[in-house]
């Protein structure tokens, strides 16, 4: 139990000499304040209590706060962690404090026809609402959803569909990418191999809209799988399941004309190829600016570097990560990893800063945390371990630098936060590891909605049923995933790992 400072007693109760840190510019302490004698029994809501208090402070309303000590949360007493540490409680502590960790809170569910296979969102504060600039309406908050049955559908927030692509457009084939360019534009690719560019309008009342394709795009041979995007350039980075990368113009006029043997038609006289004869389209067809080949398997993520879109890095089920130079379609870097890699995304370390980490998300059941600035002698900083099946979906958190939110085929999305660090063990074969400090579950697995148990056996795969193909995170609409339950899950924590 905590004991509140100064309060005395029969016995005066053991002190520990504690130094507090923080990364918060905002909340550092005067100095002079950072060193406190604090009774050995405090826990983590005493001591955040210590630091709100005029001494110390002197919040105009309190803040909770977390503590991090040795790069492990404090969820005990000092005094227990010291002893289970072999400490002596003359030792003096280093503790860091952030603000507190919010639970992501289960918002809504946006229900689907079909498996939902990838979600971005939309918002005054999300990449493509930022991109949009003036033309973003306020409040108009949008999702785009890519599903199994072909269609791309736009979403508000209460959870109706505002915009349902033409169901012609890609002859039926699942929507296995899609990405917001802009409030008027977005990008989505899947398994018919074209990458397609969206003109996207709403009524004046803002409750119906279109989906129209301006433009397609030819150059894979095999299915497509990741997209992103650079509204600035109007470029698009895709990869394909036969380890090729292509770059894209979303200008009709700056793009080549596409191969003529991959329009629709020009292979239908062969047997094989019929099943991919797609209807003609209106829309304007062209080719890549360029198309490269880095990877001996499939390519299963691409991303532009967050503050260079002349950099991009790819990830493949060949173990690799690639940092491709997009002006010479050079590979300028290889991180060679041990397990086929599923998912990819950078982790700006700080918005001033052209640093980057990249989290790729594995087969084998764990998240990769790699500098692409090191060689191939060193792969990984970090692994961040607790997943029960493949993870097939990773996204960095908007507004902080050590966060991001993976999704998993075990039906689970796991929030990280990269301060909390261990020594790896000798089974997980060393390094630094981190655990996730929330799981996010399937809503639709607790209600047994969607045809799933509510319970799975012991002997179950981990997720059945409701594995997470899909995760965006927001600062307006939150964690938001995309699963097999046909379900778009929506989670909001306030301030969720504020920096």
């Amino acid at each position: 139990m905590d004991t509140p400072m100064g309060q005395t007693g029969a016995s005066e109760p053991q002190q520990i000499r504690v130094n507090f840190t923080t990364t918060s510019p905002d909340l550092q302490l005067p100095e002079g304040r950072t060193q406190l004698l604090v009774p050995a029994d405090i826990k983590r809501y005493g001591l955040s209590r210590v630091l709100n208090s005029e001494s110390m402070l002197a919040t105009p309303s309190p803040i909770p706060f977390d503590f991090l000590v040795d790069g492990s949360f404090l969820r005990t007493s000092i005094e227990d962690y010291l002893k289970s540490r072999g400490l002596s409680s003359e030792s003096t502590l280093t503790v860091q404090y952030v603000r507190s960790l919010i639970p992501p809170v289960y918002q809504a569910s946006f229900q689907h026809d079909d498996w939902v296979s990838a979600v971005d969102a939309l918002s005054a504060s999300s990449r493509a609402g930022l991109w949009s600039g003036d033309r973003f309406p306020t409040g108009r908050d949008r999702l785009l959803t890519a599903s199994y049955d072909g269609l791309l559908r736009v979403w508000n927030g209460a959870g109706a569909v505002v915009a349902t692509s033409p169901a012609g457009a890609g002859s039926g084939f699942s929507v296995k990418a899609a990405r917001w360019l802009s409030a008027s534009q977005a990008a989505s690719a899947g398994l018919d191999r074209v990458v397609r560019v969206w003109k996207y309008a709403e009524a004046d009342d803002f409750l119906s809209g279109t989906l129209k394709p301006s433009l397609e795009l030819y150059g894979h041979g095999a299915a497509v799988g990741s997209l992103d995007v650079h509204g600035p350039t109007g470029r698009v980075l895709s990869a394909a399941a036969d380890g090729s990368v292509a770059l894209w113009t979303t200008s009709k006029s700056a793009a080549p004309p596409a191969p003529a043997n991959l329009l629709p038609g020009a292979a239908a006289a062969s047997a094989s190829n019929k099943k991919r004869k797609m209807a003609a389209s209106s829309a304007p067809q062209r080719g890549p600016l360029s198309l490269m080949q880095p990877h001996t398997s499939a390519a299963s993520a691409v991303v532009f570097d967050p503050s260079d879109a002349t950099v991009a890095y790819s990830a493949s089920q060949d173990h690799t990560i690639r940092t491709l130079d997009l002006t010479t379609g050079r590979v300028e870097n290889v991180i060679t990893t041990s397990h086929p890699l599923l998912s990819l995304c950078p982790i700006q370390r700080s918005s001033s800063s052209s640093s980057v980490l990249l989290a790729a998300g594995t087969s084998a059941r764990h998240i990769t945390i790699a500098d692409p600035r090191v060689g191939a002698a060193t792969t990984s900083v970090m692994t961040l371990r607790g997943h029960r099946n493949m993870v097939g979906a990773v996204a960095a958190s908007p507004d902080s630098d050590y966060a991001l939110v993976s999704g998993s085929h075990d039906g689970t999305c796991r929030v990280w936060d990269l301060r909390s660090v261990r020594a790896g063990t000798r089974a997980e074969g060393g390094g630094n590891v981190s655990e996730s400090v929330y799981v996010i579950e399937r809503e639709s697995l607790k209600k047994g909605k969607g045809g799933n148990s509510a319970k799975t056996t012991s002997g179950d795969v981990p997720g059945r049923g409701a594995k997470v193909f899909g995760v965006a995170w927001d600062k307006a609409w939150g964690i938001v995933s995309a699963g097999e339950d046909k379900q778009v899950q929506v989670n909001r924590g306030r301030d969720l790992l504020a920096a």
